[in-house]
């Protein structure tokens, strides 16, 4: 007499339960996959400093001058006001 005795039930959730590991599998291959992807496809590593939402001046071209020019332009008119009563 056998002292295990498997249920029809239990074949179908072991069934059912490697249908959900091999899903899990899946998704978790085609995330990795999509980071390789995006990783290897950096050509420059600013592209990746685009995506997080922070104005950075070396990033574009030409508005690290622009910001000085508006900085000396204010303190231009900032020392004029100062000098007239």
């Amino acid at each position: 007499m056998a002292l295990k005795v498997e249920h029809e039930l239990h074949n179908r959730r072991r069934g059912r339960n490697w249908g959900v590991g091999l899903l899990l599998l899946a998704l978790i291959g085609i995330v990795f996959g999509l980071t390789v992807v995006k990783v290897l496809g950096l050509s420059d590593i600013t592209q990746m400093e685009r995506f997080d939402h922070v104005a950075r001046p070396q990033l574009e071209p030409g508005a690290l001058e622009a910001a000085e020019k508006r900085a000396a332009e204010q303190a231009a008119q900032r020392a004029a006001e100062e000098g007239e009563p």
